[in-house]
């Protein structure tokens, strides 16, 4: 970012196209496939033809309710079938059916359709940072390991196939910042034979005049000599619920390719493209809100992003071997405009253009062999990642309501950059009833930040911390197969997030001098826990786990009086609780119920801080108690559903080094405990067959008795209390082509 740029106060993105470096990328990949596949040629006449094993190698590819059963953690799939039962119209509605998933209502700067605020067994859900969230098996977020968050997320509903959160289990295979599990997205299959399907979901906000529109595409199939494709687009277009959350676009397209080449090699190559836009209401006072919920007096607030990004694997198995070579690039953009009232009469403006690119290379073998009288799998990986960063803090001296905002001048810059290698080696041994999977993952990382600060656009000073990290991860899961269709599970495992650029270095908030922060905070460190059971099979899909985080010296983001940001330590926080997930069939009962389903899942969490001025507390923004309960029929060709969602209070409790936890609502709406809410869903479904090529129309009702709930914002410039979906009324048709 050159000096001309900053000092002018303007900061306009560099496009950077994937499409010559992808190319680049697939040719190096298909010299090493063609290589790995002779090498496999000449190997597989020594191979013992006795041995009727297969490698699993990937375990997140297909994922399936059978894969998910043989998990030895606690995991849950939600696959299209079940995402159009019930009523699912965006991507926190899905995750709403998952057990451990608690789902924030957008507010603050993840207050716009662009973003996602998901938390996992009581862990900050505030743009969904401690998760590792896929697509397709690659990262989402702006950069893995400097900036996880998802104020961008580039993931519509419309082409998702399934959602797939692994909670326990899973920080071997994958990572950085997985004590919150892995959460992956899988896209629409390229089938066999050419098929299409276009569709549409309309929702209207009740009591606000509000429309938003949902358009989706997909378009695909595969040709006689093994080549696949298919084109994907979702999007999102029109109004929320709010005054100033409107102007919503969302334009998210993927083209898949695939090529099964031989009957054990296959390459494919997708290209992803996602842009969005929504405007960012502001929270709101006690006043404000008791005046008029729904209003909004910030009209210049909004959230932008783009992301490009390009992946290419090569894949072959045979009758005992999984080789994956997957590698990826990713060029994200993301900037926000943030309106603040000074005054009666003044306001000010600050924004935050940044840049993130991202390339990595992941190979991973498997080989299935016998030991004995066991069966077993050896599974080697390794990830090589580079990611740049390039971010700016722009603001505004002050100006009157309603006039042109005046110019903008720098506050901060930052050129960031991580390097990381990680290995990962386990072997899973299946000794008769019994499965034990110990593992290990090495992640050694190196990430800089060069911050520089400004004053009123004049350079102030640069700061250039490093850190190094160097982490073992091991982990060890066992499964006791008590039946054909009863599991016993238990696993502990040890999570790792590294410090994140902004993490590295701040702003005095006094002498206004860049400084490191590198000794006051530290990567954060997480020890797991779990206890579980499962069952699947006669119409029942039940799984029980009992979960325990002991998270060591966990970082937060806080505000001061003058509500500046700053991240702090913490210190050791505790995580634990109870999932259940449960799904029946009555069909399996008696043939008069046939087409009667129930699903539920509930949790109970408590997690709170073990040090510190809040110890014994409950930590900010989660609920001790969440539910769901759907119930199901399908007569002929109708279908019909009703759900409830239910959760416990929640706690914004302040800065922990003001000394005070504070319950009681405060003067600007930001802090003060959060009362429980239930909401209610209906909806009804009518397919009309294949002689009408597919036809699907549904409509329905959220929170159908209108029950009005809020959530609070501490962020700086949109702190404040935000009321909760209305009464909400849809429409869906889906037509097959």
């Amino acid at each position: 970012m050159s000096n001309h740029l900053i000092q002018s106060g303007t900061y306009k993105p560099t496009k950077i196209s994937p499409l010559t470096l992808a190319v680049q990328l697939a040719l190096a990949c298909l010299a090493t496939q063609s290589a790995f596949a002779a090498e496999s040629d000449s190997n597989a006449v020594s191979t013992l033809q006795t041995i009727t094993l297969q490698a699993q190698g990937n375990w997140l590819e297909n994922a399936n309710a059978e894969k998910v059963q043989k998990h030895a953690g606690a995991r849950t799939i939600i696959d299209r079938k079940r995402l159009d039962e019930v009523a699912a119209t965006s991507i926190k509605d899905a995750l709403k059916q998952v057990p451990g998933v608690q789902v924030q209502e957008n507010n603050g700067t993840g207050g716009s359709d662009v973003s996602l605020n998901i938390g996992v067994r009581g862990l900050t859900s505030r743009l969904s940072p401690r998760s590792t969230v896929l697509l397709d098996g690659v990262p989402l977020s702006f950069a893995p390991y400097g900036q996880p968050q998802l104020s961008l997320a580039p993931v519509s509903l419309g082409n998702i196939e399934s959602v797939d959160v692994v909670r326990g289990a899973g920080s071997v295979r994958f990572g950085p910042q997985n004590v919150g599990g892995i959460i992956n997205f899988a896209t629409r299959a390229i089938p066999k034979d050419f098929a299409g399907n276009v569709s549409l979901t309309t929702e209207y906000a009740s009591g606000t005049d509000q429309t938003k529109l949902s358009p989706s595409l997909f378009v695909g199939g595969t040709l006689d000599n093994g080549l696949g494709l298919a084109l994907l687009y979702s999007g999102t277009k029109g109004n929320g619920y709010r005054e100033a959350n409107n102007k919503t676009d969302i334009d998210d397209v993927m083209l898949k390719t695939a090529y099964q080449f031989t009957d054990a090699d296959e390459i494919t190559l997708n290209l992803h493209h996602y842009e969005g836009r929504g405007e960012i209401p502001e929270g709101l006072t006690p006043e404000q809100y008791a005046e008029n919920p729904y209003q909004s007096n910030q009209l210049r607030n909004y959230f932008a992003g783009r992301r490009s990004d390009v992946s290419f694997r090569y894949t072959h198995q045979d009758e005992h071997n999984n080789f994956e070579l997957l590698t990826y690039y990713i060029d994200s953009f993301r900037t926000s405009n943030l309106e603040t009232d000074l005054s009666a009469t003044t306001k000010r403006m600050d924004i935050s253009p940044r840049e993130y690119q991202v390339f990595a290379i992941e190979p991973r073998f498997s080989r299935a062999y016998q030991l004995g009288n066991s069966n077993s799998e050896f599974t080697i990986g390794y990830r090589y990642l580079d990611e740049d960063s390039s971010e700016y803090a722009g603001r505004s001296s002050a100006y009157a309501f309603n006039a042109p905002v005046s110019e903008i001048k720098a506050r901060t810059s930052s050129e960031g950059g991580t390097k990381a290698h990680a290995v990962y080696v386990d072997n899973r041994f299946d000794l008769g009833q019994w499965v034990i999977t110990p593992g290990v993952r090495f992640e050694s990382i190196e990430t800089h930040n060069n911050f520089t600060a400004y004053n009123q656009g004049k350079f102030v000073n640069t700061v250039a911390p490093k850190i190094d990290s160097d982490e073992f991860l091991p982990s060890l899961s066992v499964m006791y197969k008590a039946t054909d269709n009863w599991n016993i599970f238990a696993n502990a495992g040890v999570s790792f997030g590294p410090q994140q650029y902004n993490q590295l270095a701040t702003t005095n908030i006094k002498t206004g001098i860049a400084i490191s922060t590198l000794d006051g905070l530290s990567p954060e460190k997480s020890n797991n826990y779990e206890i579980g059971t499962k069952y699947l099979g006669n119409g029942l899909n039940a799984e029980l786990t009992a979960f325990y985080l002991d998270f060591d010296k966990e970082l937060i983001l806080e505000r001061d009086a003058l509500k500046n940001g700053y991240w702090t330590n913490l210190g050791t926080t505790s995580h634990k609780g109870v999932e259940l997930g449960l799904a029946y069939d009555f069909g399996y009962l008696m043939d008069a119920l046939a087409g009667l389903k129930v699903y539920s899942n509930y949790t109970f969490t408590k997690a709170v801080a073990e040090a510190g001025n809040f110890k014994d507390k409950d930590l900010p923004f989660y609920s001790r108690h969440t539910a769901n309960v759907g119930l199901g029929y399908k007569v002929n060709q109708w279908t019909v559903n009703a759900d409830m969602f239910a959760q416990s209070k929640q706690r914004s409790p302040g800065s922990q080094e003001s000394g005070v936890y504070q319950t009681v609502e405060s003067e600007y709406g930001e802090y003060g405990d959060i009362p429980g809410y239930s909401t209610f869903a209906v909806r009804t479904a009518y397919d009309f067959g294949e002689q009408f090529h597919g036809l699907k129309i549904g409509g329905g009702i959220k929170n159908v008795f209108d029950k009005q709930y809020f959530t609070r914002s501490t962020d700086t410039a949109t702190a404040g209390k935000y009321v909760g979906q209305p009464r909400t009324f849809y429409l869906q048709t889906s037509f097959d082509f």
